[in-house]
């Protein structure tokens, strides 16, 4: 078949990874060709505001979006919407499109992100049910709110899941969460913070279900009208918000011969098995420094930004590793939480300040050493917990728990 386009460098995605790595690419001397191919409609946009200042009206499009239209024109970066990558022939150094066109690259940096994960039960079909990914998904959410308060059913409780019940009750209306296990954000926070959003999110008068289980969702004349759990409760509702996490968007890599299990794996530049292919943010596994090297993938927006900086030094013959501590954030109602770290895998907490007052941090240890902080309202704690967790310190808990003693003075 005849290649109908050449591109030195082909993005394949329009997140903060796929547009950071353009930019970054730019930022150290590249050249060549850049082009940005993206299933998305839009130019590329800010993910975290969606669920927060977009959902409440707060911001306009315009106002998330990452860079003026311009700023991609001026500096050579093409994009083409709405083109979905369907295979990837890592020995033709080739990309085709679904509608067959074929696009040849000297280097490919995987991007795609993921797709939402969505319900898998009886009723999964019906209208009403909402994801919290892209821009779209929003716009489809706001318009069915505009219509006044509504019930809605929250589906999972991590942060992607507290963020919108923080939003949508703010907004005036009902709100339900569910969560399947016995604690909110179980998988990446312990007890201490888990206890506090549980009784903020009450307070505000969110219904939180803890150990609940969806079984099916019941519809009436093709909508979501209840939500049913395995105990045989029923959630009545107008529709359903599903924050239950991504299911990275691999599968022509994977189809390639790309190596992985969850994402596809890569090295510490970024660079996957298949000649010329790197794979960065949220669909990349790799090795963590901070999780004691364990192969992992690290969905936020920091990780995304650093893996398109060591992609981008790759490319262009300056590879440095991946060694960037991460951090995260999540704002909900008047809170601020910042964390910075990993915790997974400790075996103590240290409690530092006080939740009733609504600014503390939690500490994470594991075998004496400070891995990790969960901080907030408590942004001076956080900067200077970062020494701490790249230091893996080794700190008496007596004087971690000290608020009269700055973090900074511990190191």
């Amino acid at each position: 078949m005849t290649v109908v386009e050449r591109v030195d460098t082909l993005i394949v995605g329009s997140g903060h990874g796929g547009a950071q790595a353009a930019i970054c690419l730019r930022q150290n001397g590249f050249a060549g060709s850049i082009l940005i191919l993206t299933r998305d409609r839009h130019l590329p946009y800010e993910r975290p505001p969606l669920s927060k200042e977009y959902l409440r009206g707060d911001k306009p499009f315009e106002r998330i979006l990452l860079r003026p239209p311009a700023f991609w024109s001026e500096r050579g970066i093409a994009f083409r919407l709405s083109a979905n990558v369907t295979d990837v022939l890592p020995d033709e150094h080739v990309a085709v499109l679904s509608d067959g066109t074929r696009i040849a690259y000297g280097d490919l940096v995987w991007a795609a992100g993921g797709e939402p994960r969505m319900l898998a039960c009886p009723g999964a079909e019906l209208n009403g049910i909402h994801a919290v990914r892209a821009r779209d998904d929003l716009d489809q959410l706001r318009d069915e709110l505009a219509v006044g308060p509504r019930r809605i059913c929250v589906v999972g409780g991590g942060y992607i899941g507290l963020e919108a019940a923080a939003v949508l009750r703010k907004l005036g209306h009902t709100v339900t969460l569910v969560e399947a296990e016995p604690r909110l954000l179980s998988r990446v926070a312990g007890e201490e913070l888990s206890e506090f959003f549980l009784t903020e999110h009450r307070a505000q008068g969110v219904t939180v279900l803890l150990s609940s289980k969806v079984e099916a969702l019941r519809g009436e004349n093709g909508r979501v009208a209840a939500v049913c759990l395995t105990g045989g409760e029923e959630i009545p509702c107008d529709l359903v918000v599903v924050g239950i996490g991504i299911v990275p968007s691999v599968g022509p890599l994977m189809a390639a011969g790309a190596a992985g299990a969850d994402g596809v794996d890569v090295d510490e530049f970024c660079r996957t098995n298949l000649d010329h292919v790197f794979a960065i943010g949220d669909c990349a596994a790799h090795a963590n420094p901070f999780a004691d090297g364990k192969v992992i993938r690290l969905e936020s927006v920091q990780n995304a930004n650093d893996m398109a900086s060591v992609a981008a030094k790759a490319i262009c013959g300056d590879p440095q590793p991946y060694r960037a501590v991460p951090w995260f954030w999540s704002n909900q109602y008047d809170l601020k939480l910042q964390t910075v770290g990993l915790s997974s895998g400790y075996d103590t907490t240290v409690l530092r300040g006080d939740p009733v007052a609504r600014s503390f941090c939690v500490i994470y240890l594991k075998e004496g050493r400070v891995i990790a902080l969960d901080c907030v309202n408590a942004t001076r704690d956080y900067a200077q917990g970062r020494r701490l967790v790249e230091a893996r310190a080794q700190i008496d808990p007596a004087r971690l728990v000290d608020t009269s003693i700055p973090l900074k003075e511990l190191l």
